[in-house]
């Protein structure tokens, strides 16, 4: 399937220069458009600078050649603009969704996030995803006038509303947040911007948000070939990877094992990429929208992979759930991650006056809920590397993870 290099802006694209605002007001630049801003106020947060030492899967020491949740974000960005530059959409609304989805994810990936969700179990829990908007609205603090980043309302829509929406239109919980409902930190922010948790949000973060599903796929894949975590001949099982390897064997008959998993990966991501174009463009003729609003009432989601390439993305988690996440390996080393959160974690709400002032100044004028939630926060931002070492100082028992 030929894919042109970009298209005509389509009008139910979102548009800077419609933009609902910022919820502090503030001058528009001369030089850049409110999306464009949205990207370069992320890119230069301290939040974003830290994921390069944040866990994908391979904790940072493992290796440089392992994805760290910095280059899964660029990598979720390179292919969230693809999409939206061969859909017509904004590239920038696309490229500033990508950039932030990850920010509140804590060390350690995944474990960590479970880590820290035990610790708040009864104060409403760990979400990555709220803890994101939190990144974005409380706790970065870099402008004399407000805290966070002051991102626009289509930017916070689109990062609240990464896995859809949230609630029904009567407001009852829907998917991961039916039985806890929906953060606190969501919830206010919604009811402070009016940022409707029923509907979709913009194509262009429906495309963000596939683009992570995309990146996840294929870079899982190339760093499980390269971790000796399974093989080529393992990979085979899965029907689409077996059709795309046969593919390149054909052609390449005499390729070694390392430039055919690299081209393995990159044409996973093309083919997807290429689904995802084609079904976004007969979703959108079906429903025939005209307006961004269009896009968000729509009764499911309008940028998504096809039947087919759904359940082939399915077959690939499959694949991937007992041969890399919960590989021994993997889990020996994200189990003792997780014991340095949790210890971490008891560790500061018992002793808070250990925490940096930034931290722990009036944290005595708080409820035990708040107090639970600033701990959160501080070993959220933390890196791999910091907590291990802020762990080593209190403790004589800190893991290798290796």
């Amino acid at each position: 399937m030929a894919i042109k290099a970009g298209r005509e802006r389509v009008p139910y694209a979102a548009d800077p220069d419609l933009s609902r605002g910022r919820l502090y007001p503030e001058p528009a630049s001369r030089t850049r458009n409110a999306f464009r801003r949205d990207c370069d106020r992320i890119i230069h947060a301290a939040a974003f600078r830290r994921l390069k030492h944040k866990t994908q899967v391979f904790v940072y020491h493992e290796g440089d050649h392992y994805r760290t949740r910095l280059t899964h974000t660029l990598e979720v960005t390179q292919i969230a603009r693809s999409l939206a530059r061969a859909l017509g959409l904004d590239e920038d609304l696309a490229e500033a969704l990508a950039l932030a989805h990850d920010l509140g994810h804590p060390p350690f990936g995944h474990a960590g996030e479970m880590a820290i969700d035990s610790c708040l179990d009864l104060f409403g829990g760990f979400d990555h995803n709220a803890q994101s908007l939190r990144v974005v609205t409380v706790l970065e603090r870099r402008y004399p006038d407000f805290d966070g980043l002051n991102l626009s309302w289509e930017t916070l829509e689109g990062l609240i509303k990464h896995n859809g929406p949230l609630t029904d239109r009567h407001g009852n919980p829907l998917g991961r947040y039916r039985n806890r409902g929906v953060p606190d930190a969501i919830a206010r922010q919604a009811a402070a911007q009016n940022l409707a948790l029923f509907d979709h949000a913009t194509a262009e973060a429906q495309a963000a948000a596939i683009a992570d599903d995309i990146a996840y796929d294929a870079h899982d894949i190339d760093d499980g070939l390269r971790a000796d975590l399974f093989g080529l001949e393992d990979v085979a099982q899965v029907p689409l990877l077996q059709d795309i390897l046969s593919e390149i064997r054909v052609r390449y008959p005499l390729l070694d094992a390392a430039r055919l998993a690299a081209a393995l990966v990159r044409r996973l991501i093309a083919r997807m990429i290429e689904d995802v174009i084609a079904e976004a463009e007969r979703r959108f003729a079906q429903i025939d929208p005209h307006s961004a609003d269009d896009v968000r009432r729509a009764a499911t989601p309008l940028v998504g992979f096809s039947e087919t390439m759904m359940r082939a993305d399915q077959a690939i988690k499959d694949f991937l759930r007992p041969m890399m996440y919960r590989h021994a390996r993997i889990l020996r080393i994200m189990t003792d991650a997780q014991n340095v959160v949790r210890e971490l974690f008891a560790y500061y709400a018992a002793r808070p006056d250990n925490l940096p002032d930034e931290w722990g100044h009036d944290l005595d004028k708080a409820d035990a809920a708040g107090r639970a939630r600033r701990v959160a926060d501080f070993i959220a931002g933390m890196t791999d590397r910091y907590a291990l070492a802020q762990h080593a100082r209190y403790f004589d028992s800190t893991p290798d993870l290796r």
